[in-house]
C-alpha cells in the first residue's frame, strides 16, 4: 500500500487498543489494527517492522480465548506484548500465568534496566504507570530479563533482547502512564528501527497516485458531500487526483443544522472550485424515517436512502460514474466492525458503512479510511483548506436524525435546529469553540412541567452535550463556566417555542458515547 515502515497491532479485545494506534501514529509511524487470528504466513506477507499484542479481558489459561500463532515468534519481527499480550508471550515461552494480585489504576513502577524499552530511564527510578489486570506473571520465561517491577508484581516488564521480544504488564498507551510515550517510542525506534515518515504530505502524494491508478484516465467520479471536514477533505483529495471528472453531490435530507445547505453551497462553489450538485430529498428521507424510533434502524434507513438518492442522481448528473467517494475514517471502521473478529460488540452502525440497496452499485473510494480525525485535519491543512473550515466540530452523517431521540418529525427537527444554533452561537461568542472537540443539542423524547408567564407549561426538554477529546475514541465532558451555561439555557427557553427545560450532559466516553444514538 505504501513504502513507509509500519507496525501491526493484533487486537485481543482491549478497550485501549485504539489508543495504541494513536500513540504510534503520533510518532509518525504507520500502523493498523487486525484480529489476533492472523497466521504467521499472513503476518510475514504483511511485512511489519514491529508487532504489538494488545491487552484484553480474557485469561490466557481459559478455554477458547484468543491466542497467537506460535510461528509468529519465529518471524524475527520485534514484538511488544501489553498486559494480556505480555501474559500470552509468557505462556508461549513456558512461563506460568497466575490469577490474583489485581491492579487497577495508578501504580508505581521501579525500573531495573535503563536501556532498550526503558532507554532514558535510570535504573532504580520510579515512575507512575496505569494498570488494569487481574492476572500476572511471577517468574519470567527461562533466560528472559526482568526489566521492571511494582510493589505487588515482581515481573512488570520483561524481555528476550536477543530475539527482540518484550512485554509490559501496564498500559503505556494510556495518558496516566506518565512516561508511556517514551516506552512506545523506544520500541518503535530503538528496537524496531522505524523511521518517522508517515506525514500528511506523504499521505497526499501516495493517495493521489493510488486514486489515479484505481480510477484510470477517463472514468467519472462522484462524491457524497456532507459539508463536514471528512467528506470535504476526501473530495479535495480526489479532485487533486482526477480534476473536473469529480462531481460532488450534496443531499439536503432535512436532517441538517440551521444554514448548513447555504453554507456548503457558498463554500464549495465560491472557494473550492469543485462541481457541486445540490439535491432536495427532504420528503424522501423523512418518509423513510416515519415511525422509526430505534437508533440502529434510523442509521440503516438513512444510509439506505442516501445510496438510493446517490444512485439516481449519479445517472443524471455524474455522467454514469462508477466510482463513489466517501469520507469514512478509521474510527468508523473500528466502531462498526469487531476489531477482534470475534464476539466483541459493534458499538453502532455508521450510516456510510451499510450495504448497497438493490439496484445500486458503485466502486467505493475511501481515501481517508486509514486516518483518525486529527490526521484528516492535518491532511486538509496540507491541501490548503481554510483553518476555519478544518477546525469545525464533527457532524455525524445521519445528522439530526440521531439527535432527535425517538420519533422524528418536522416540528421536532425545527425545534432542535433553533436550539442547536443558539448553543453554538453562544459557544463562539464566549471564545470556547476551539477548546471543544464537539458540541451539540439533543431533543429528548420527554416533556416536563414548567411555569412561564404565571401559567403551567408541559413542553420539550433539550439536552446539551460538549466534550473534549484528541481523536473521538475517548472523551471527557467540557466544564463550561456557569454563566455561559446559564446564558445558553435562558436563550433557548426564551427563544425556542415549545422548550421549557435545558439540561447538560456530564458523562464521559466511555461509558457513554459522544452522540446519544
Amino acid at each position: 500500500m505504501h513504502d513507509h515502515d509500519r507496525v501491526l497491532i493484533l487486537d485481543f479485545g482491549s478497550q485501549y487498543t485504539q489508543l495504541i494506534a494513536r500513540r504510534i501514529r503520533e510518532e509518525r509511524v504507520y500502523c493498523e489494527i487486525h484480529p489476533p487470528d492472523r497466521s504467521a504466513d499472513w503476518i510475514r506477507e504483511w511485512n511489519p517492522d514491529g508487532l504489538i499484542l494488545s491487552g484484553g479481558p480474557s485469561s490466557v489459561y481459559d478455554d477458547g480465548v484468543p491466542s497467537l500463532d506460535p510461528g509468529v515468534l519465529d518471524l524475527g519481527v520485534p514484538i511488544l506484548g501489553i498486559c494480556y499480550g505480555m501474559q500470552l508471550l509468557a505462556q508461549l515461552k513456558g512461563a506460568r500465568v497466575e490469577r490474583g494480585k489485581r491492579e487497577y489504576g495508578r501504580a508505581e513502577l521501579t525500573v531495573r534496566a535503563g536501556e532498550g524499552l526503558f532507554d532514558g530511564f535510570d535504573p532504580g527510578e520510579e515512575t507512575q504507570i496505569w494498570c488494569s489486570h487481574g492476572d500476572h506473571v511471577d517468574t519470567a520465561p527461562e533466560g528472559w530479563e526482568v526489566l521492571a517491577s511494582t510493589a505487588s508484581l515482581p515481573v512488570a516488564a520483561f524481555s528476550d533482547a536477543a530475539s527482540r521480544l518484550y512485554g509490559v504488564q501496564f498500559h503505556p498507551e494510556v495518558a496516566h502512564t506518565v512516561r508511556g510515550e517514551e516506552v512506545i517510542s523506544n520500541f518503535l525506534f530503538a528496537i524496531c528501527g522505524c523511521r518517522p515518515s508517515w506525514t500528511a504530505g506523504a499521505f497526499i502524494d501516495e493517495s493521489v497516485a493510488r486514486i489515479r491508478d484505481e480510477v484510470g484516465d477517463d472514468a467519472a467520479v462522484i462524491c457524497g458531500l456532507s459539508g463536514g471536514v471528512d467528506s470535504s477533505v476526501a473530495a479535495t483529495l480526489v479532485h487533486r487526483a482526477v480534476g473536473d471528472r469529480l462531481t460532488c453531490i450534496f443531499v439536503d435530507n432535512g436532517l441538517l443544522r440551521k444554514g448548513e445547505r447555504e453554507g456548503v453551497e457558498r463554500t464549495f462553489r465560491k472557494h473550492m472550485g469543485i462541481r457541486l450538485v445540490v439535491v432536495d430529498a427532504v420528503d424522501e428521507f423523512l418518509g423513510a424515517l416515519e415511525g422509526v424510533e430505534d437508533p440502529e434502524q434510523k442509521r440503516r434507513a438513512i444510509g439506505t436512502t442516501f445510496w438510493q438518492v446517490f444512485g439516481r442522481v449519479a445517472k443524471s448528473e455524474g455522467e454514469g460514474a462508477r466510482f463513489f467517494v466517501q469520507g469514512t475514517l478509521y474510527p468508523d471502521v473500528i466502531e462498526s466492525v469487531s476489531a477482534t473478529g470475534g464476539p466483541s460488540a459493534t458499538i453502532k452502525t455508521h450510516h456510510n458503512l451499510v450495504e448497497f440497496p438493490e439496484g445500486v452499485s458503485f466502486q467505493v473510494i475511501e481515501p481517508l479510511r486509514e486516518l483518525f480525525k486529527d490526521e484528516v485535519r492535518n491532511v486538509g491543512r496540507e491541501l490548503g483548506l481554510p483553518e476555519e473550515f478544518i477546525g469545525r466540530h464533527p457532524f455525524p452523517g445521519p445528522g439530526l436524525g440521531i439527535r432527535v431521540l425517538g420519533e422524528i418529525t418536522r416540528d421536532r427537527l425545527d425545534t432542535l435546529r433553533e436550539a442547536d444554533a443558539i448553543y453554538l452561537e453562544e459557544i463562539r461568542e464566549a471564545g470556547l469553540y476551539d477548546e471543544i472537540w464537539q458540541a451539540f443539542a439533543v431533543h429528548l423524547p420527554v416533556r416536563s412541567v414548567g411555569v412561564m408567564g404565571d401559567a403551567r407549561t408541559y413542553d420539550n426538554v433539550i439536552a446539551l452535550r460538549a466534550v473534549t477529546s484528541r481523536d473521538g475514541m475517548t472523551a471527557d465532558w467540557f466544564q463550561f463556566p456557569h454563566d455561559v451555561l446559564g446564558r445558553i439555557s435562558t436563550r433557548i427557553i426564551n427563544e425556542v417555542d415549545g422548550v421549557n427545560r435545558v439540561t447538560y450532559d456530564v458523562s464521559s466516553k466511555p461509558p457513554a458515547t459522544i452522540e446519544w444514538e
